[in-house]
């Protein structure tokens, strides 16, 4: 195996004598690796296929719908609906702090209790704002 990499790295010495390697994209920049290192080496390729797949992990997906939730948070100014969001919001935040083994492990069962819950509250507030409008 020396062999061959003594050959790879001595034709890499001689391309970049030639200079064909300049003008390369990225060329003098840092490189960026997005392989997990923490990802063990015999499933790396099995990650890489599923990632160029466009398959993600389930953290990713939570992670991106709390981002949309938040950008739709912003557009919206009905207080039901907004109530309703946040409840959606704090249902994948803990989701998320689940799969990070993070401090807080709340039952399925709890979080859809609070969620349901807070949609109550967000009905109800829903059904009084057209009585204080109409006052």
């Amino acid at each position: 195996m020396k062999l061959l990499d003594a050959l790879v790295e001595q034709r890499i010495a001689a391309a970049a004598a030639r200079g064909e390697f300049d003008g390369l994209p990225g060329a003098g920049a840092p490189q960026e690796f997005d392989d997990d290192l923490l990802v063990p080496q015999e499933v790396r390729v099995a990650h890489r296929i599923l990632k160029n797949a466009g398959f993600v992990p389930p953290a990713v997906e939570q992670l991106r719908a709390l981002r949309d939730l938040e950008e739709e948070l912003a557009k919206v100014s009905d207080k039901a609906a907004q109530c309703r969001l946040r409840a959606r919001m704090l249902a994948l935040d803990m989701a998320l702090e689940s799969l990070r083994g993070g401090p807080m492990v709340v039952p399925q069962e709890y979080r859809r209790r609070i969620a349901e819950r807070l949609s109550e509250r967000a009905a109800s507030e829903a059904d009084q704002a057209p009585l204080a409008g109409a006052a």
